[in-house]
């Protein structure tokens, strides 16, 4: 019996706590991993919100000395890492706890690259780049939608070459994520709806990936499902904790999908623009999404069927014509009322960057899983009709 090798598919996650409360174990997980001194790595904003703080007590109750690197920016740049991984070696630290969105994640990730091997992070571009452990991480995300929490990937800006690179890798899937959507009530509407909508983007790409299979569609079409129906509501009413804890599920799932069938050509265009004008993540998605969706649509009209589907589509007696009109139309609308509407060029988008960003997306890992094959000339149409 001859056996498809390709056809074998690997899924990695984290161990997870889900659950209003969740982060109050943290110092539970830590001393289980034998903690003596934590580097506690968030941003300016969750320290403002007051969640540092809050962590810091609940590692020193139970005994655990911190030291807490905040000098994260909204892209984690490669001086960042590498001045966090100097605090980390400076104190003598054992354990790496983050608490924030997409960014002191991705940072803390690096920070624990750089910690074991003592090199550049840049070294570690691309796949299974990894040799040695890095140290026990813990992850306590503040925002519904980046899932970084959950993933086998690492994102990180270098500035000198305005791009961002990708480390994707086993070793930093984090050891815990501590999920806890009471620690999103301190989101305002806009970063709701940017990480939401970036959770949306992590599900339709892995669901239309062709790393796709059997153990990640579960959570892809369910992730689609809870945000097409959870996160207007929760954007206009961003205290709402049942709304929270549907769309922090929602982002969960999304990111096991997207972690083990990775993602496509809206990820790999908006790594590209993220890196050369340093916007936020999940607007850049945002504005490219739709436009990727009508390009890729071909390729996977059976798959796109069941998106619209998950998005509350009846699609019987439609042809693959209408399907894709009415998607596309509803991921427009469901974008209109959260408020992500810019285009490009609202963002200094000209078309004169369009070869150097098109070019860049095109290096990028996510563009090997999308769908429909791009060259260089497709993704410059995309980005175009997205100006």
């Amino acid at each position: 019996m001859s056996h498809d090798i390709s056809a074998l598919r690997k899924f990695v996650s984290p161990e997870i706590v889900f659950g209003a409360g969740s982060r109050r174990s943290v110092a539970n997980f830590a001393n289980n991993f034998g903690a003596r001194h934590v580097l506690l790595v968030s941003d300016p904003g969750v320290a403002d919100a007051g969640w540092v703080g809050e962590i810091e007590s609940l590692l020193t109750e139970a005994g655990i000395r911190s030291t807490v690197f905040t000098g994260v920016s909204a892209n984690p740049k490669v001086e960042e890492v590498m001045t966090g991984a100097e605090l980390y070696k400076s104190s003598e630290c054992d354990v790496i706890v983050a608490i924030g969105g997409g960014s002191p994640m991705d940072c803390a990730k690096g920070i624990g690259i750089v910690a074991t091997h003592g090199r550049s992070i840049l070294e570690f571009e691309g796949v299974d780049t990894i040799t040695n452990p890095p140290p026990p991480l813990i992850l306590i995300p503040t925002t519904a939608g980046t899932s970084a929490d959950v993933s086998q990937f690492a994102i990180i800006s270098d500035p000198n070459r305005r791009f961002k690179f990708s480390i994707i890798s086993k070793a930093v899937v984090p050891d815990v994520s501590l999920i806890d959507p009471e620690v999103t009530e301190t989101m305002d509407a806009y970063l709701t709806a940017c990480t939401g909508v970036d959770a949306l983007v992590h599900a339709i790409e892995a669901f239309v990936s062709t790393g796709s299979g059997p153990l990640t569609d579960t959570h892809a079409l369910e992730a689609i499902r809870l945000i097409n129906r959870n996160l207007e509501p929760l954007v206009t009413n961003t205290a709402d904790p049942y709304l929270r804890e549907q769309i922090m599920l929602a982002s969960m799932q999304a990111g096991l999908a997207f972690s083990n069938a990775i993602l496509g050509a809206v990820h790999a265009m908006s790594h590209s623009l993220g890196g050369f004008l340093d916007l936020p993540h999940g607007l850049c998605n945002a504005l490219l999404l739709e436009h990727v969706v009508a390009y890729n649509f071909p390729s996977a009209e059976d798959r796109f069927r069941r998106v619209a589907e998950a998005m509350d589509i009846d699609t019987r007696g439609m042809n693959a014509r209408e399907i894709k009109k009415r998607l596309m139309n509803r991921i427009i609308e469901l974008k209109r009322h959260v408020g992500l509407e810019a285009r490009l060029a609202q963002l200094g988008v000209t078309t004169s960057d369009i070869p150097y960003l098109s070019g860049y997306a095109l290096q990028d890992p996510c563009i090997l899983t999308n769908p429909r094959k791009s060259s260089l000339k497709d993704v410059q149409v995309v980005y175009e009709e997205a100006l």
